[in-house]
């Protein structure tokens, strides 16, 4: 383990960085710059993974399967991250995208070490949440050496889901249980070995990506508009008026009518509009296409 450790990028001394406590602030704020930049190449170069990791995203929602994110500390904390942000962008059900973190929620607070090295309970916590041969389970892990997330996917491939590895180092451990392995590698980072800076930021790129676009493959959006929300607030309700807006081209009275006649729900109300159906009858036509907005309207305006 230790020859594994050392021959990681991530572990690597970053030669351009070594004199940092010797720095005005301003000179350490310049390094760190010059260094994040580095990130979106790293991750571009990943993009035909990512690309084949969305598909079986896509494929995986789309019969019923979810979508499970698991990792230890800051890559754990990404997962949960990205997961808890799903219902209130995309409207979808907080089963659908989950995430987990070797040490339970306790460990999104407070670092809760030697977590990441229980293989036992990776495999335990892929039965405990339920996972079927319809999901799909991400595993984050900076090295690619964390015991948790390596045996939770050797658990959830066996039960065949499909199994996603998001690493930052290449030929890792991880990789050799997982279906598809994405694999932006950022270089050694400012200070020696601390992962939640660049590696950190790069999984963020990709969760990000896996994520967004899988939702936008669902239809859970309109052209780039977050149309799979409710107005469950004062800034949604405000956000809410913009979107139907922006989609439809009438003003903010008649938005704010159609957002009251379909119970506070933004699609519906664009639908409503689109249509010149009422709510009941707009809401049967999202439900025959799946929720896909724009297929709705299209299947509207051509009987029509």
């Amino acid at each position: 383990m230790k020859d594994y450790l050392a021959s990681l990028t991530t572990e690597g001394i970053n030669p351009d960085t070594q004199m940092i406590d010797e720095c005005t602030t301003e000179q350490m704020l310049e390094l760190l710059n010059r260094e994040d930049a580095k990130v979106p190449a790293a991750v571009a170069a990943e993009i035909p993974h990512i690309a084949r990791a969305v598909e079986a995203l896509y494929q995986s929602l789309s019969k019923g399967g979810k979508m499970f994110y698991i990792g230890a500390g800051t890559s754990g904390r990404l997962g949960v991250l990205d997961a808890s942000e799903c219902p209130p962008t995309f409207g979808v059900d907080p089963s659908l995208v989950q995430g987990y973190i070797a040490g339970g929620d306790q460990a999104l607070r407070t670092a809760v070490e030697g977590c990441e090295d229980d293989g036992d309970e990776g495999r335990a916590l892929i039965d405990r949440i339920g996972v079927t041969e319809k999901d799909a389970v991400i595993g984050i892990s900076a090295s690619g050496s964390a015991a948790f997330v390596i045996e939770g996917l050797r658990r959830a491939a066996e039960i065949g889901a499909v199994t996603i590895g998001v690493v930052n180092n290449k030929n890792t451990k991880l990789e050799q249980v997982c279906d598809i392995c994405i694999a932006p590698v950022v270089g050694p980072e400012v200070i020696a070995g601390s992962t939640r800076l660049k590696a950190g930021t790069a999984q963020k790129l990709v969760l990000n990506m896996l994520s967004t676009c899988t939702m936008v493959k669902l239809g859970k959006t309109y052209n780039n508009l977050m149309v799979d929300l409710k107005a469950s607030n004062k800034k949604l309700f405000d956000r809410s008026l913009r979107i139907i807006k922006a989609a439809t081209g009438v003003d903010d009275e008649t938005a704010a009518a159609y957002l009251a006649q379909s119970s506070m729900d933004c699609k519906l109300a664009i639908m409503m509009i689109k249509s010149g159906l009422d709510a009941a009858s707009a809401e049967r036509v999202l439900a025959q296409c799946a929720g896909n907005l724009k297929e709705a309207i299209r299947i509207c305006t051509k009987v029509m």
